[in-house]
């Protein structure tokens, strides 16, 4: 039984990497970047004006002058216009080019025009190149915005139009399949018996799965039949590059899954970890490179399993770029006597200085999957120890927050 570190790795190592998709501006977001972006031009491409008001000469003012014939109006996406009397000024609007000659830009506020003269607030003393986005000063053309494995976020799309991309090359949606087995499960809407469940696991995991950005994700039921389960995974495995089990990896005598893969050519990595809730949790590698988690069929379980190893391994097989790790401290002390890695369900928020204090949340069994809607992620806490006082800081795993799940 590996622990969760060698589990972690083994699933790293055994993870094959999605190939690449040149995608349009429009179907980026919660992509991975497989290529970088850089600029296109300087941003700002020239110098810019930030106020409305007045463009003029600042040695003109620092020479005493405090009226300016109008000359023109600069408006924003005109071609620049050229001082022709340093005496004079330019209306200038927000976002215009500077015009030429010019070097101070004076707020509407701070003028007065009577006809075509503007004169300066008594005792304004306006600096020399204010209220102006100098040319260049964000970033300069060819500076690297964008790195390859980076996640697009809807903020990016923005700068990867700044740099002339109609198309980017992102990682490709993986073909996903998520399967919950078992007689007992009933999806909703469905009539339902006292000795049944309702099908939970699938559709949570359809929700956090696509959260983090994989569209190309549906969901199958197949009952504890050795015959049905054959067919019906062999039929997904050609057809899909990941697939999601919850259930039937346990030793019920109902628990076909690792069997039935082990034939249809699936080479285990795992099966089993030393950690709780979630220990029977088996991965493996198809013959065509297909990834396989088979998850325990308990919520709780499910659902941790999911967080802590699935989307990890999606993320890297995307070619995304590792997150810093998230901590939390512990507001009440904790103590558990199994030798084994702990999941803690916890609710999370910020202390005043920032850090983020984590409170345990009490699960009846791996099986009360309510008491996780209360929750925001999970503590780690690790196997060598079985006491965890009040204060100390542990890894924090978020439900849905992509950007930290690795």
């Amino acid at each position: 039984m590996l622990t969760v570190t060698e589990a972690t790795e083994a699933l790293q190592n055994a993870m094959p990497d999605f190939p690449s998709d040149t995608v349009a501006l429009r179907d980026v977001c919660g992509r991975i970047l497989h290529e970088p972006a850089s600029a296109e031009r300087d941003q700002p491409p020239f110098d810019r004006v930030t106020m409305d008001g007045i463009a003029i000469r600042h040695s003109r003012f620092a020479g005493g002058q405090k009226t300016f014939p109008l000359q023109g109006r600069q408006h924003a996406g005109d071609p620049p216009l050229e001082l022709s009397d340093e005496s004079s000024c330019i209306e200038v609007m927000t976002g215009a080019v500077l015009p030429g000659g010019t070097d101070c830009v004076i707020p509407v506020e701070r003028i007065e025009v009577t006809g075509s003269i503007a004169t300066l607030e008594n005792a304004y003393v306006p600096e020399y190149r204010q209220f102006i986005h100098a040319q260049g000063s964000d970033h300069a053309r060819g500076h690297r915005l964008l790195n390859v494995g980076h996640r697009i976020e809807p903020v990016d799309v923005a700068v990867i139009a700044s740099c002339g991309l109609m198309s980017v090359r992102v990682s490709r949606q993986p073909v996903i399949r998520i399967i919950s087995t078992g007689n007992e499960l009933v999806p909703a809407g469905q009539p339902i018996a006292n000795h049944q469940i309702r099908m939970s696991n699938g559709p949570a995991l359809m929700a956090l799965i696509t959260a983090h950005g994989y569209g190309n994700c549906e969901h199958d039921h197949l009952v504890d039949d050795r015959a049905v389960l054959h067919a019906r995974l062999e039929e997904h495995l050609r057809q899909s590059q990941v697939l999601i089990l919850s259930g039937g990896v346990s030793m019920g005598k109902a628990d076909f899954v690792p069997d039935v893969l082990s034939e249809l050519g699936v080479k285990v990595v795992f099966h089993k970890i030393s950690q709780r809730p979630g220990k029977p949790m088996w991965f493996g590698i198809g013959a065509n490179d297909q990834a396989v988690f088979a998850l325990p069929g308990n919520p709780v379980s499910t659902l941790i399993c999911a967080r802590q190893y699935v989307l990890p391994a999606l993320s890297k097989a995307s070619g995304a770029i590792p997150s810093a790790a998230l901590r939390a401290s512990l507001t009440e002390s904790l103590q558990f006597t199994a030798a084994l890695t702990c999941f803690q369900p916890v609710r999370v928020r910020s202390a005043d200085d920032g850090t983020l204090l984590a409170t345990p949340v009490a699960t009846n069994t791996s099986g009360d999957f309510s008491a996780l809607s209360r929750t925001d992620g999970y503590l780690e806490l690790p196997m060598e120890q079985s006491e965890f006082v009040a204060g100390s800081s542990w890894p924090l795993r978020l439900w849905t927050d992509h950007r930290h799940a690795t």
